[in-house]
C-alpha cells in the first residue's frame, strides 16, 4: 500500500492507523502561531463504527488502504442482515443493515448497490444516488400555487418523509437523491 504524508490525508480516504482500518471523515489544516502546521482528522473505523480524532504533522507517513468497488445485486434481508450477490461470480455476501444507516428504507429488491472490500472483507456499501419512489400521502394540489420555492411534505411508499414542490401529487412517481435525502425530479 502506499504511504502518504499526514497533511495529504482528505475526507473520504481510508487510511490504516493503529491496528484498523479508519475512514478520513472530516479534515481540518491548522497552521498555529506556535509550532508547526498539523491536519486535525476526524476518523470512522470502519469495522466496528468507533469515532476518533487524531492530528497529523506533514512529517508523519500513514499508509492509505485502496478499497474494491463492486457492484452487488441486493436479495434479501434475513436477522438483521442484508444478502448481496455479485452478478458476475454469483459470490454471496451477507452484511449487517445498519451498514446503510438512514439511507436504508431506499434499498429496493434487486437493486444494484455498490459494495467496497478491503482484500475480501466486505467494508461498507452505498445505493444510487438517484432512486425512484413512490408518494403515498401529500396534500391535494393547489391550483395557482406557483411559487418557486415553496414546498409541502409528502411520505414516500418507504415511509420516508421528504419535501415536494406543490405540483406532485399522491401516486406520483418520483426521483430521490439519497445523499441529500431530497426531491430532485419526477421519474
Amino acid at each position: 500500500m502506499p504511504k502518504i504524508n499526514g497533511n495529504e490525508i482528505r475526507p473520504g480516504y481510508v487510511i490504516e492507523h493503529n491496528d484498523g482500518l479508519w475512514l478520513a471523515v472530516k479534515t481540518d489544516h491548522v497552521k498555529p502561531g506556535k509550532g508547526g502546521a498539523f491536519a486535525q482528522v476526524e476518523l470512522r473505523n470502519l469495522r466496528n463504527g468507533s469515532k476518533l480524532n487524531e492530528r497529523f504533522r506533514s512529517a508523519d507517513k500513514v499508509e492509505r488502504a485502496r478499497l474494491e468497488q463492486k457492484d452487488q445485486q441486493f436479495l434479501y434481508e434475513n436477522d438483521g442482515m442484508l444478502v448481496f450477490m455479485d452478478t458476475e461470480t454469483y459470490e454471496q455476501v451477507e452484511l449487517p443493515t445498519e451498514i446503510l444507516g438512514d439511507r436504508r428504507p431506499f434499498l429496493q429488491d434487486g437493486m444494484t448497490i455498490t459494495v467496497e472490500f478491503y482484500e475480501t472483507e466486505a467494508l461498507s456499501a452505498r445505493v444510487p444516488q438517484k432512486v425512484i419512489c413512490k408518494i403515498a400521502e401529500t396534500e391535494p394540489i393547489v391550483k395557482g400555487q406557483t411559487a418557486a420555492n415553496s414546498f409541502k411534505p409528502a411520505v414516500l411508499d418507504n415511509g420516508v418523509k421528504v419535501m415536494v414542490p406543490p405540483f406532485v401529487g399522491p401516486d406520483e412517481m418520483i426521483v430521490i437523491n439519497t445523499d441529500t435525502m431530497e426531491y430532485s425530479e419526477r421519474a
